[in-house]
């Protein structure tokens, strides 16, 4: 299954850099890499279903095929603060592509584990750490319901569904390190009150979203507790 999912992700994604952290390279939905009757959807895919058809064929959406806005900022911020993650460990929640795994890891994090509920999503992690010279290890499965163990927690965009966070926020809380969060300005967020605090703002160019650009910003957690 590993060979077979690193396989589809090859096939239907090419390596390409992100826009707002151009030093990492990811395998990502370009127009090159969608079939022809799809290559119009994509350079102004802003929520473009047929987009999401596509990688319906995957058993779910692609989250791990475009470098959403959260990720984008938050791997911005680990790259341009390397002494948050430097010498620790890390885990990157829901991590998608592994943008900001990848990230962390070359900022000088001692160990990255990466997790996400999608195969897809941990073959993609695999294949970018390899295109930029890295390491990440690799975490399937729901971890929601436990507590995290490493140094430094970081999650970009978590936030835009309600049960989702009703259960993200009790993790999040439970870690004993610092975490991280990077989360777009969207109509539908459900950030909860009283827990973060801002740390950074971010403008950043946006794919499959309502604007070409989105203000995110990246919160710390500020106290461990549920409200």
């Amino acid at each position: 299954m590993e060979d077979d999912a690193e396989a589809f992700v090859r096939a239907h994604t090419e390596l390409a850099a992100v826009p707002y952290v151009p030093e990492i390279r990811l395998h990502l939905i370009t127009p090159g890499a969608v079939p022809g009757g799809m290559r119009s959807a994509v350079p102004d895919a802003g929520g473009d279903d047929r987009v999401y058809e596509l990688w319906e064929r995957a058993g779910r959406l692609p989250f791990w095929a475009c470098p959403w806005a959260g990720g984008q900022a938050l791997a911005r911020h680990v790259l341009d603060h390397p002494e948050i993650v430097r010498g620790r460990t890390v885990l990157d929640l829901a991590t998608g592509s592994g943008l900001v795994a990848v990230a962390a890891a070359l900022a000088g994090a001692a160990l990255v584990v990466a997790n996400d509920v999608d195969p897809y999503a941990l073959a993609a992690v695999g294949v970018n750490a390899r295109a930029n010279g890295v390491a990440v290890r690799v975490a399937g499965g729901d971890l929601l319901d436990g507590t995290p163990s490493q140094q430094v927690v970081l999650a970009g965009d978590v936030y835009y569904e309600e049960s989702l966070a009703r259960r993200v926020t009790p993790f999040l809380s439970r870690a004993g390190g610092d975490v991280l969060i990077g989360v777009p300005d969207r109509a539908c967020s459900y950030l909860p009150e009283g827990v973060f605090e801002q740390v950074g703002v971010h403008q950043v160019p946006a794919v499959l979203e309502d604007a070409p650009s989105k203000r995110t910003t990246i919160y710390r957690l500020s106290k461990h507790s549920v409200t």
